[in-house]
């Protein structure tokens, strides 16, 4: 019996490893495609009700409500952004050649807001140790400069790979297609088949679709209304590659606390500084009262509560997340964030019910 036991014991022990070399096995061969598959995962999350009411439209036929779904999607998502991201990388990379070629001088920038100040601020400046600007001003040109070529690397690394991207860009559409139709019934299934306690598996589960939503809904979607502000605020201001600044605005709403501010309070003490009076007050008034506000009325409307994560941790899990898997790395970043803070709790809960 004890050796009958021992054999059941050295089968599931090896089936377990079979089970983790196969799975090892199937995620090499999936991870050039990881992105488009996390991106049509949640697609298929967020689009799903757009998905049951065109089943209810066209009761019985899945394929047709999967299929108008998707041009949905299409027409209304990636179009647009495809059409953003163009102009996105022709502004950089005009903005990187005028850089190139000296046409754009960020050290005469500052210097024109130094001058700009009142005298006393410059006696400050100077008693401090900043009188001196060359270093800082040559380091922002650097800065501007890198910054801006990223973006147009990273356009002629797009172009270069045209193929490769179609290919990411096709198998993503005919993921989500499946994902969409089969994901309600696939679900359950997948969640029966975690080796966990169906309570916890469930909990889990629960917070990875609150964080999704939380995240596309309150962080995404908010930043693209945000930028999307910026971009017209600073077409009416005269701002020069006005589209390329609301990208840079939209991404970096999703840092807590400082967000757009960090991209229209340069830009308005710039143009205060050269002497455009009533644009500079233009783009505070809009960044205080209509950029900034649009985080605070969009996000309860559109979460509806609180995800539990900390500012902090939002922050450094999504400029991680960015920094290990580009674009992806903003809904994973805090999506991993939460699924860590969740776990942790779920193991605290067990332990102290132990203890009780």
């Amino acid at each position: 019996m004890a050796e009958a036991g021992q054999t059941k014991a050295i089968e599931r022990g090896g089936f377990l490893l079979f089970l983790a070399l196969v799975s090892a096995a199937m995620l090499a061969v999936v991870w050039p495609f990881v992105a488009p598959l996390l991106w049509a995962t949640l697609a298929a999350i967020m689009f799903q009700p757009l998905y049951q009411r065109m089943l209810a439209w066209r009761k019985g036929r899945e394929n047709q409500a999967a299929i108008l779904s998707l041009l949905v999607i299409t027409v209304a998502v990636i179009i647009p952004s495809i059409i953003i991201g163009s102009m996105v990388v022709d502004e950089a990379v005009g903005v990187f050649t005028a850089f190139r070629e000296g046409r754009i001088d960020v050290a005469g920038w500052l210097d024109q807001v130094i001058a700009a100040l009142p005298a006393s601020v410059q006696s400050s400046l100077t008693e401090s140790g900043f009188g001196n600007l060359a270093a800082v001003t040559e380091r922002a040109q650097e800065f501007a400069e890198q910054s801006v070529g990223l973006i147009a690397r990273h356009a002629l690394a797009i172009g270069g790979g045209v193929f490769g991207w179609v290919l990411a860009f096709g198998v993503g559409l005919y993921v989500t297609f499946f994902l969409l139709r089969d994901g309600k019934a696939l679900a359950p299934r997948v969640l029966a088949a975690m080796p966990m306690d169906a309570d916890i598996t469930a909990r889990m589960a629960e917070r990875f679709l609150t964080i999704v939503r939380a995240t596309i809904k309150g962080s995404v979607v908010v930043g693209l209304v945000q930028g999307a502000l910026g971009g017209i605020t600073f077409w009416i201001a005269g701002v020069p590659s006005a589209i390329l600044f609301a990208v840079i605005m939209a991404i970096c709403s999703l840092l807590p606390a400082l967000g757009p501010a960090l991209v229209w309070v340069p830009a308005a003490i710039y143009l205060l500084a050269i002497g455009e009076i009533w644009q500079g007050v233009l783009v505070i008034v809009s960044g205080v009262a209509v950029i900034g506000m649009a985080d605070n009325v969009l996000r309860p409307i559109l979460v509806g509560r609180d995800t539990g994560i900390p500012d902090w941790m939002i922050l450094v899990t999504t400029l991680g997340g960015i920094a290990a898997l580009g674009l992806s790395g903003i809904v994973l970043g805090p999506l991993v964030a939460g699924l860590f803070i969740a776990a942790w709790k779920e193991l605290a809960a067990q332990r102290e019910a132990e203890i009780a």
